[in-house]
């Protein structure tokens, strides 16, 4: 009998998988989940997430035997890691604090992994910032016993495009799987709201949700505030928008609280104003929806319309959706650069699994597999439930990918346009104005503001402290620092995410504190 030893999810076809085995459809949700996590293993075995649809990470242990059991979604919307003892004992949860809190646990920095968050910004692949603790990669399973870990893929993103397909077609389709998707994204007790931006995606979501309120961010400086896009979408579906206004004051204060519950280091400059943007909504409501995931399901960016120029190349330089310093800029910042560690590799072996798809395919497949686990699925659940929020992401779905890997490159992108097919399923619920509204991403004014004498007093800080020093050049360092605010604007990405990783060093390493 396996028992549930760690668990964080929700599981959308619940009524569906209760009645194939038996539970009662009394149970509240948290006996309903674990129910179906047990009984599920018992009758599935290493099956079971193939009959699961939403977000999850869990671990089980069988009581007779010992062994552990853990897995985790398809595309890694809930984060699990994994640690061998000394002793040849695993440590394991869904927050590092399950692992870095034990007595068996020995925290070592793991040096190399700076390398590769100066290019990508966050923690990329199975690695993490503590040596000898790594993730559980989506799509995995990992048994336990006896002291050794056997690791089992039981899911990898596949693309077949299907072209006797039409472009409606395509929109009727995703339209109507992702009307079945809200139709589980809750139970009937439970009020939701919804995350609205100025695009298409939180857009669509809202419409489709039965969500009466929706909840936006925005800025003074007009340049960067989508608010008004947020709230005209709302007004249009006569339904509520409440507006938070981020302040740099607000979103430099709540920097270190941001690296402190994100647990390892993130340098995209969006996830402060997510973790602001939680808090508030928290104030009153306990669940809201998001619109994670058509970005890179269904061809979002902008850069994809570069795919084809890219071809055969992509596999020598693109690592996802950021890359951001060079390795020559590395070798000159770092004191202790190491020429063998390259952000290539982390990627080398979807490429060799991805041989012969078209290059749009390709670029996809990498940014399902890093960029979302590692950027925007960690950012979405580490902020939320810090904020005691819940948030469901209704696009992330695995039978939302399955229509979009069948979709063909043209009708993702094309010269003038991203997100063709989902646009146009958006369309049916949405004014054309806001289903084909340019793509503008989670505007940060962060480039003007991390010059201000006035908010970058910590920047300053920890640019000159003995932390930065005992990584950086010092004399490197600083020209970055002095040419970015000399004027060189471009330079704030890099600066932001050395800054980020500064925070986060000095909270888990010089100050040690665990949550």
């Amino acid at each position: 009998m396996f028992i549930l030893k760690k668990y964080r999810g929700h599981i959308r076809n619940h009524k569906k998988l209760c009645t194939e085995l038996g539970l009662s459809s009394e149970l509240s949700r948290e006996e309903r989940e674990k129910a179906i996590i047990t009984e599920g293993y018992q009758k599935w075995g290493d099956e079971l997430p193939n009959h699961l649809y939403g977000m999850f990470s869990f671990a089980l242990q069988n009581e007779k035997t010992g062994e552990i059991v853990c897995m985790r979604d398809p595309f890694g919307t809930k984060p699990f890691y994994y640690y061998l003892s000394n002793n040849n004992e695993l440590l394991y949860g869904t927050y590092l604090s399950d692992i870095l809190g034990d007595v068996r646990f020995k925290k070592v920095f793991n040096a190399a992994m700076l390398q590769h968050y100066l290019t990508y910004t966050y923690v990329p692949g199975e690695e993490t910032f503590f040596k000898g603790v790594k993730k559980l990669m989506p799509g995995y399973i990992l048994h336990f016993n006896k002291g050794i870990i056997d690791l089992k893929r039981y899911f990898a993103p596949t693309f077949n495009p299907d072209n006797n397909k039409s472009l409606d077609d395509w929109a009727d389709e995703i339209h109507n799987t992702v009307k079945q998707v809200m139709t589980e994204i809750k139970d009937p007790d439970e009020i939701a709201e919804s995350f609205l931006s100025g695009g298409v995606d939180s857009s669509y979501v809202f419409a489709m949700s039965d969500a009466k309120v929706s909840d936006s961010c925005g800025y003074e400086d007009e340049r960067f505030d989508e608010s008004p896009l947020a709230k005209k979408t709302a007004e249009i579906l006569n339904k509520e928008n409440n507006q938070s206004v981020i302040t740099p004051e607000a979103y430099f204060d709540i920097v270190p609280w941001v690296m402190k519950n994100m647990e390892q280091p993130l340098g995209d400059a969006s996830a402060i104003v997510f973790a602001i943007g939680c808090q508030e909504t928290a104030k009153h409501t306990k669940l809201c929806y998001s619109g994670e995931g058509a970005d890179e399901f269904f061809g979002g960016y902008n850069m994809y319309r570069n795919a084809e120029k890219y071809g055969e190349n992509l596999k020598n330089f693109y690592i996802g959706n950021t890359n951001i310093m060079k390795e020559e800029e590395k070798a000159n910042l770092l004191r202790n650069y190491d020429e063998s560690v390259k952000p290539i590799d982390v990627v080398r072996s979807i490429y060799e699994e991805n041989e012969g798809l078209d290059p749009l395919s390709k670029m996809t497949d990498v940014d399902i597999r890093v960029w979302l686990e590692g950027d925007i699925y960690l950012n979405v659940d580490k902020m939320s439930t810090a904020a005691k929020l819940e948030v469901r992401m209704p696009l992330t779905d695995i039978r939302v990918f399955d229509i979009a890997s069948r979709i063909p490159a043209h009708y993702k992108v094309d010269e003038t346009q991203n997100k063709v097919a989902f646009r146009k399923a958006a369309s049916k619920v949405l004014p054309e104005d806001v289903a084909y509204r340019k793509k503008l991403g989670f505007i940060v004014p962060i480039r003007y503001w991390l010059k201000d004498d006035r908010y970058n007093a910590d920047v300053k800080r920890l640019f000159a402290s003995e932390i930065a020093d005992t990584f950086f050049n010092h004399e490197v360092l600083n020209s970055i620092f002095d040419e970015y605010v000399s004027g060189n604007s471009d330079l704030w990405r890099k600066v932001w995410t050395i800054y980020t990783f500064l925070v986060w060093y000095e909270i888990y390493f010089v100050k040690n504190e665990i949550r």
